[in-house]
């Protein structure tokens, strides 16, 4: 079975952007037929560390613009709710419904999401163990999910730090029916810079090599053409022109 990519922006700062980072991923899609690639980038982030900090162009708009970009680069898409009522009309558009990480645990989100009839991507909680996310596979079968994944994306590590416990992938393996290693979150700063995340995008092809010893099911980056100069995440997105690198040797 193919290995899958999920890649793309970390929210959707501008439809330009948008198509910018499409096209890039639709052109390693067809050079790396090895891996199943699913686009993704958020409409809204509903969880940044502060008020002023940019959350993207909200579910219509987003949604429109994923739908551009579906049909124009013939790409799955994927992208990430905060609340029960935006899983249906998201669900018309996109191909997986991502539950955020602090999410994880709320049932009437995930019961949302298993409705749309749409697989299920759940982020592991940083305040959770591999083991633990079992119990949000339970309340996803209940919930008629017809297929599902677990994204692991590391702990909480005193403060502003994460650490990644790798035997994560092989418990979630037990009961999910595709595990996910998110490369660039795990190795993110939370609340880092103050009002801001930061994070160290030079451990990203590290992070990525490791899971491939633990025989994870797929990889999670987030890209940019600037990410020194993007409105979320930057310091953990990896440039364009480092991708490829990084997917050559997870072959």
């Amino acid at each position: 079975m193919k290995k899958t990519i999920i890649i793309g922006p970390c929210v959707m700062e501008s439809q330009s952007i948008l198509d910018e980072v499409g096209s890039f991923v639709s052109e390693i899609a067809l050079k790396y037929l090895e891996f199943d690639f699913v686009f993704k980038s958020s409409f809204d982030k509903a969880n940044r560390t502060s008020y002023n900090s940019f959350r993207g162009p909200g579910l219509e708009k987003g949604m429109l613009w994923m739908s551009d970009l579906k049909l124009k680069y013939d790409l799955k898409v994927t992208s990430d709710i905060h609340e029960g009522y935006q899983a249906s009309p998201a669900g018309e558009v996109l191909d997986i419904i991502q539950i955020p990480a602090f999410l994880c645990r709320q049932t009437d989100i995930l019961k949302a999401a298993c409705e749309t009839g749409k697989h299920v991507n759940v982020k592991k909680g940083q305040f959770l163990s591999g083991k633990d996310m079992k119990n949000v596979a339970q309340k996803l079968e209940n919930y008629g999910a017809t297929s599902f994944g677990m994204i692991e994306r590391g702990n909480v590590f005193g403060y502003n730090n994460l650490v990644v416990d790798f035997t994560n992938i092989l418990e979630m393996k037990k009961f999910s029916n595709q595990v996910i290693m998110d490369c660039t979150h795990s190795v993110q700063k939370p609340g880092g810079l103050g009002e801001k995340s930061g994070g160290n995008r030079e451990y990203v092809s590290y992070m990525a090599n490791a899971a491939k010893a633990f025989d994870v099911d797929g990889y999670f980056f987030e890209i940019h053409p600037d990410p020194d100069n993007a409105l979320s995440d930057g310091p953990n997105m990896v440039k364009l022109e480092n991708v490829e690198e990084i997917i050559k040797s997870l072959l």
